[in-house]
């Protein structure tokens, strides 16, 4: 079907006819040798936004993600995260693989995180007990429906980790749309973190890319590591243009496709089926009570040109972004309550 709406995502997008010129456009160099002049701006405006001395561009989340925890937690010590948490979900046990790091989990509860949970689950130093080197967060959170950790939860994690003298890590694959939804500004969020990650190819449309941000020490050290797993690139200014654009044009918007899922999980609501409040683009199926599974829904909505996000035997998404029109949510709408209802 040749006008299908693909709500699997905000991965999905294209670049836009600007994006494609900034990109066709840019002054390059070779980046292992630190001689890409984009990649640097890239680097250095990204740093500055979040109020840290660095950053590092890196392929991927995942690439980046675990580069900042090899440079936080040694191996044989142990991360603490949600039991849904993407560093531990959807990479591949990189952590462990990579970087000889064990990790112990709080249930998953979304964005909505007890700091005294994570409190209670800090091991010292000592009695031969694995130690707690690092706590990290998801912000927004992916399989939390794209919930906003609240700007007093991360401060009261902030004082756990100080207190356990402990590091504090952000995957901020979606720290953008946190921003927009909560009025939180980076340099906020920046300053709660000892590292942080932050990808380009979600909601802003960038077709690759993230960077890993914090101390410069610790970021020149990540160059290393990004080397060793095979990120090292070459005249990667051409991507790194798109990620300027996007950083430039693509972070406000993020407000639209928030008013886009609110639509969708409006007309929802009455099926039951929704599995939390929507504060974001991404818009959390639950279909333990309805009268089909996930895999039946989607392939339901693909036979009408809808795209859906497998997740689970009863969960599924759907997310919004930057090529989903509102014409296009109307049509969502239709399909998704017709199939609801049916």
């Amino acid at each position: 079907m040749a006008d299908l709406i693909d709500l699997r995502s905000d991965t999905v997008t294209r670049p836009t006819a600007a994006m494609r010129q900034a990109m066709a456009d840019a002054d390059v160099g070779d980046d292992v040798y630190g001689e890409d002049p984009t990649v640097r701006a890239l680097e250095a405006e990204v740093a500055a936004m979040f109020g840290h001395e660095a950053a590092l561009f890196c392929p991927s989340g995942s690439m980046a993600n675990q580069i900042a925890l090899q440079l936080l937690v040694p191996p044989g010590a142990e991360l603490l995260c949600d039991a849904d948490a993407h560093v531990v979900t959807y990479e591949m046990g990189a952590a462990a693989a990579y970087g000889g790091i064990t990790s112990r989990t709080w249930p998953p509860v979304g964005a909505q995180v007890d700091a005294d949970v994570v409190a209670g689950m800090v091991r010292p130093d000592g009695f031969w007990a694995v130690p707690t080197r690092a706590i990290a967060v998801e912000q927004t959170h992916n399989r939390g429906g794209g919930g906003v950790i609240p700007l007093d939860t991360l401060r009261e994690l902030r004082r756990v980790a100080d207190a356990g003298q402990l590091a504090l890590h952000c995957d901020g694959a979606r720290i953008w749309h946190a921003h927009v939804a909560d009025g939180v500004p980076l340099a906020t969020y920046g300053a709660l973190f000892d590292s942080l990650s932050v990808c380009l190819s979600k909601g802003l449309g960038a077709p690759v890319g993230s960077l890993v941000v914090g101390a410069s020490d610790r970021v020149e050290q990540a160059r290393v590591i990004r080397k060793r797993m095979g990120g090292g690139m070459r005249q990667v200014g051409i991507l790194a243009a798109a990620g300027r654009h996007a950083l430039t044009h693509h972070v406000d918007r993020l407000a639209e496709d928030h008013a886009k899922a609110a639509r969708l999980a409006e007309a929802i609501v009455p099926f039951g089926v929704l599995a939390t409040a929507v504060r974001t683009n991404i818009v959390p199926l639950d279909l333990t009570k309805a009268a089909f599974d996930a895999p039946a829904l989607a392939a339901a909505a693909r036979a009408e040109g809808v795209l859906v996000s497998v997740l689970g035997p009863r969960t599924a998404r759907l997310v919004t972004h930057l090529n989903v029109t509102d014409a296009q949510i109307d049509r969502a709408v239709a399909t998704l309550t017709r199939i609801l209802r049916d």
